[in-house]
C-alpha cells in the first residue's frame, strides 16, 4: 500500500511530500504574489499516482492551514500521512480508498477547532479529494495531537 509523508514548514509555507521511494516534491502554500524562499526538492522518478496522493495531502493541508489561521490557532508543527489502495486486476487501476493523517503539534490548539478543518477541507474545500471521490475513491482521515 503506497504511503505519502508530508511535512509543512511553516517559515516558508511549503510542503515537503515524500513517496516511499524517498522521491520529494514540494508544494508551497502561498498567495500569489507572495514571495518565498524556495525549498531543495529531490525528485528522480515520483509515479503519476503517486503524485494523486501528493497533491490530495497539500490540498488538505493548505485548507487545513488557512482555516486554523482565521481561527487563530497557533501550532508548532504539521504533517500528514497519506495510505491508500487501488483497484485490483484493472487497467486502468484508480483509487478507490484513500485515508489522510493529520498530525498537529502544539500545546494551544482546541482539538474542535483543528477537527472541523479537517472535516471542511475533505468534505467541502479541497478539489482534489473531490475529484478523486467522483473517481469513486473512498476518503477517509484521522486527526492526532
Amino acid at each position: 500500500m503506497p504511503a505519502i509523508h508530508i511535512v509543512y514548514h511553516i517559515a516558508n509555507r511549503t510542503f515537503t511530500a515524500t513517496d516511499e521511494a524517498t522521491n520529494q516534491v514540494n508544494f508551497q502554500s502561498v498567495p500569489d504574489g507572495v514571495e518565498r524562499p524556495q525549498l531543495q526538492a529531490v525528485s528522480t522518478g515520483v509515479r503519476p499516482m503517486q503524485s494523486l496522493l501528493m497533491g490530495l495531502g497539500t490540498c488538505s493541508g493548505i485548507d487545513i492551514v488557512d482555516i486554523l489561521e482565521k481561527q487563530r490557532q497557533s501550532y508548532d508543527s504539521f504533517e500528514l500521512k497519506v495510505t491508500a489502495e487501488r483497484e485490483q486486476d484493472k487497467i486502468p487501476a484508480l483509487w478507490i480508498k484513500a485515508h489522510i493523517d493529520f498530525i498537529l503539534k502544539g500545546d494551544k490548539l482546541d482539538a474542535d477547532k483543528v477537527n472541523r478543518a479537517a472535516a471542511l477541507s475533505i468534505d467541502k474545500y479541497c478539489s482534489v479529494a473531490e475529484t478523486l471521490r467522483r473517481a469513486g475513491c473512498e476518503i477517509t482521515y484521522a486527526v492526532h495531537l
